[in-house]
């Protein structure tokens, strides 16, 4: 095949960038390539197995390619630029008796600046920022950080959500989302909270519940419920929580596939010869899943498929879609791009479609470029000017509004923001489509970008429209979030004196008086050995694979991961784990109940977030060959 050569020179080209971890010593790079293979290795056995027409042997060549790459991006994937430079950081000293009082446990923060900029008041607005530490000051960061925010004097613990850490020789990366409240034109200072080695995974009460495996998932809060479809991810079903919980669906044999209420994103090829959908995925081909207490994130991506697949799979137009779930919020976001990977051509091409089976809505809505919501049919010179569409009924108070926050493309002209609402589409109900393409000839490079908020609320045209009017303006305002350098920041002068703020962020557990007790229960957790690797004497705490212990009185509680779903017997470490060969182990409970003060282990087994490579210690890393 003409691409293998190609690739092959490519690939010749970035090989040292690709593979091999940057600060690697020529022992540790042998021992790690004598334990694995190389891609160069592997494309050239692939080369030969399509040359000698091997199918079977190149098909299981490409399973383990795609490992390869795997692996390589959560090793090399650069980490998003962090808001506050690694080493601006205070210790909680600066604080005053108080503060450190109440901060009990924590070493370090950094401080960050919020301000809002537009005059609007904000309630639970999501706020998201990707920061950086350093690595000698933290254990893990989703058990350390802490948010805080200063308010009336009084330190106030704000719940946060930590995800994506990343693991980069001194550093580590990781971004914290947060839900803030804001006055209008109002500035504020939070401070983010590390470095307690006690500190467990803080649990924080939410009304958002996902329920389920892999992308295939239930999500609700306290306004709607989503089920997302368990064959390809997409927004299958719809429940408005209110009332008789109006359920929005779409019916039928869809074309063959399960119908979903979310339709995009596909696109017609040249000559109009098939239509080639995400929709029609046997399962996604690359997803993510992040859950928690404050957001839900599925984000799938691939090439969309052929109705008679795998006859045609083009790599031509590669799209990527992200579904984001709140806490406590009655819309959702969802963020999607389509890239072409060499020019083609398309004789059509969609990102937004919805479908409502039956006539749940009696009336439609749109919304202009400036934000302003009308009723009925669109405007003749805005039927490619589009910001939003939706219905409504008039009658249940029922509804469902699409807000265009940003649609976009580079390499093409000026998109057509198109889809006007449809109260009636054949053999269904309710629609809006969006097809952008303002042209057929496709340039390799180019992209479309797009992001939506899909918002239900009890709808009235008199406080309906002033209410969708106002979640648009927030929305295209966002509050601004920058490094506070401390220049503005007093410190202790912040503070209360009053007895009221001398409190405690620290739960049972984390302040410093179970710490004799911590840390001999993570030394004997280093007795637990991984025994299946038999000279590289792994225990689980170097591994990574414990993400937290508490202590309650006499019972110690482990939260436990497993390296990859192949190896789902958590009980092999609880009590199984006994040595075979020359690595010396012993059972995770009976390692623990052989310390003073310990009564009963319980371990907790997690798959949230999952394991990789990214969690080992500095001492792990030495021992895989890694650093």
């Amino acid at each position: 095949m003409d691409w293998i050569p190609v690739l092959l020179c490519t690939v010749a080209l970035t090989i040292t960038m690709l593979i091999t971890p940057k600060g690697l010593s020529a022992q540790n790079l042998e021992n790690s390539f004598s334990r694995t293979d190389s891609f160069e290795t592997k494309m050239k056995l692939l080369e030969d197995a399509w040359n000698n027409k091997d199918f079977d042997l190149a098909r299981s060549l490409t399973h383990s390619l795609k490992d390869t790459v795997l692996q390589t991006q959560v090793e090399e994937e650069i980490p998003e630029s962090s808001l506050i430079e690694t080493l601006q950081l205070q210790n909680v000293d600066v604080l005053g008796e108080n503060g450190k009082q109440w901060a009990r446990g924590w070493k370090y923060f950094k401080l960050l600046s919020i301000k809002e900029t537009a005059g609007l008041k904000r309630t639970s607005e999501p706020v998201e920022v990707s920061l950086s530490f350093p690595s000698d000051q933290v254990t893990s960061l989703t058990r350390e950080v802490r948010l805080v925010r200063i308010e009336d004097g009084r330190l106030v613990e704000v719940p946060c959500q930590v995800f994506g850490e990343k693991h980069r020789k001194a550093e580590r990366f990781c971004k914290i989302l947060w839900m803030a409240d804001s006055l209008p034109n109002q500035e504020q200072d939070v401070l983010v909270f590390y470095g307690n080695p006690d500190a467990e995974l803080p649990h924080y009460p939410s009304d958002l519940k996902t329920e389920g495996e892999g992308f295939g998932l239930d999500i609700s809060n306290a306004f709607f419920k989503v089920s997302l479809s368990r064959q390809t991810g997409q927004i299958e079903r719809m429940t408005l929580r209110r009332e008789h919980g109006l359920e929005l669906f779409s019916g039928g044999e869809g074309h063959g596939e399960p119908p979903g209420i979310d339709w995009a994103h596909d696109y017609v090829d040249e000559d109009s010869f098939q239509k080639f959908r995400i929709s029609l995925w046997d399962t996604c081909p690359d997803y993510e899943v992040i859950r928690g207490p404050l957001c839900t994130i599925v984000r799938r991506w691939g090439f969309p498929y052929s109705p008679v697949h795998p006859i045609y799979s083009p790599a031509r137009l590669h799209v990527d879609v992200e579904y984001r779930f709140y806490t406590g919020l009655p819309w959702f976001h969802k963020t999607g791009s389509m890239t072409a990977v060499q020019d083609f051509e398309a004789a059509a091409l969609r990102d937004d479609e919805w479908v409502f089976s039956g006539q749940s809505f009696t009336d439609k809505m749109w919304m202009d470029r400036d934000g302003q919501l009308h009723f009925g049919d669109v405007d003749s010179d805005k039927l490619n000017d589009l910001w939003g569409v939706g219905f409504f009924n008039s009658q249940s108070q029922d509804s469902i509004m699409a807000l265009f926050l940003e649609h976009q493309a580079e390499g093409l002209p000026e998109l057509n923001h198109s889809g006007v609402p449809t109260m009636y589409y054949r053999w269904h109900g309710n629609l809006w489509s969006r097809y952008p393409l303002p042209v057929k000839e496709i340039p390799a490079g180019a992209a479309i970008h797009q992001k939506n908020a899909y918002l239900s609320i009890p709808f009235t045209k008199e406080k309906g429209k002033e209410t969708i009017e106002g979640v648009r303006r927030r929305m295209m305002n966002p509050l601004e979030v920058s490094a506070n350098g401390m220049q503005s920041f007093s410190g202790s002068a912040e503070l209360s004196s009053s007895p009221s703020s001398v409190s405690q962020l620290a739960r049972s557990g984390e302040g410093g008086e179970q710490s004799q007790l911590k840390q001999r229960i993570w030394a004997g957790l280093r007795d637990c050995k991984d025994a299946q690797l038999y000279t590289a004497d792994m225990n689980i705490v170097d591994l990574g694979l414990v993400y937290d212990v508490r202590v309650r009185g006499d019972v110690v509680t482990v939260v436990m991961a497993m390296p990859h779903r192949g190896r789902p017997r958590l009980g092999y470490f609880v009590d199984g784990s006994v040595s075979v060969h020359s690595t010396k182990s012993v059972p995770i409970r009976e390692r623990l109940e052989q310390i003073p003060g310990v009564r009963q282990v319980v371990v907790e087994q997690t798959w949230e977030p999952g394991w990789s490579s990214n969690r080992l210690t500095d001492v792990g890393r030495l021992k895989l060959g890694l650093d």
